[in-house]
């Protein structure tokens, strides 16, 4: 039995969007189910990539967690070079200086206001303590916040 093919997805942010916009971005490791950036020496690496791309002005990041096999991201993206080009960009990188294996594509939501933006910072704090891996969102070693 062949699986089914999977569609790109677009990733182009529409021309009416405001730049500046902030995005909940989720990228996932190819290797589901396995630690895989959840290691003091990856981590450590990932986020020093936030903070250049920062200097860098590439992306204005507000949060970065890593869980074992997946990231949840809230960034804010220049319309150029744009989310889509920053973000393979920087899985490219990743994935040849620290060997990062990440599934192909990404998915990203478009926060329409503070208040989308508090709730899904909450969201993704609470993402290990959903998985059991902390009982309180403050242990957890592998976030990033501005």
């Amino acid at each position: 039995m062949s699986l089914p093919e999977r569609n790109t997805l677009p990733h182009d942010v529409p021309w009416w969007v405001e730049e500046g916009a902030a995005f909940f971005i989720t990228i996932n490791a190819k290797e589901r189910g396995q630690n895989v950036l959840c290691k003091s020496d990856i981590a450590l690496h990932l986020f020093e990539s936030v903070e250049f791309r920062i200097e860098q002005f590439q992306w204005d990041m507000l949060l970065f967690l890593l869980m074992p096999d997946h990231l949840h991201m809230i960034a804010r993206f220049n319309s150029e070079p744009g989310l889509r080009r920053v973000l393979a960009d920087w899985k490219r990188y990743t994935a040849r200086q620290f060997g990062v294996a990440w599934q192909r594509d990404f998915f990203d939501h478009r926060l329409r206001n503070d208040n989308e933006i508090e709730h899904k910072a909450e969201y993704i704090q609470m993402n290990p303590v959903r998985a059991g891996l902390v009982e309180d969102p403050e242990d957890w070693p592998y976030v990033w916040m501005w």
